[in-house]
């Protein structure tokens, strides 16, 4: 199983918890187990085959869009961060 973090802003979905597990040879598969496991979490970050367009995915502290996308590997030991996209400002 591999870590997943959890950002506070997403926290509620996750029922509070900064840090979640889910398993997965690749990024796919681990947020569709993750979407299995918390589907609250899950849909916020995961829908219809595609990580949702505001959120990055880092697995072991890199952007998975600069690696595979959904095919990057993910180990048993990998930490997986799960970042929304922030805006706002002045």
């Amino acid at each position: 199983m591999s870590v997943v973090r959890v950002p506070p802003v997403l926290r509620s979905e996750a029922g509070g918890k900064r840090e979640v597990e889910a398993s997965g040879a690749t990024v796919r598969e681990l947020l569709e187990d993750l979407a299995r496991r918390i589907p609250a979490l899950g849909s916020r970050v995961y829908g219809d085959g595609e990580i949702q367009s505001f959120v990055n995915v880092y697995v072991d502290g890199e952007d998975v869009r600069t690696r595979n996308g959904l095919d990057t590997p993910v180990r048993d030991t990998s930490t997986v961060i799960l970042l929304p996209a922030m805006a706002g400002g002045c």
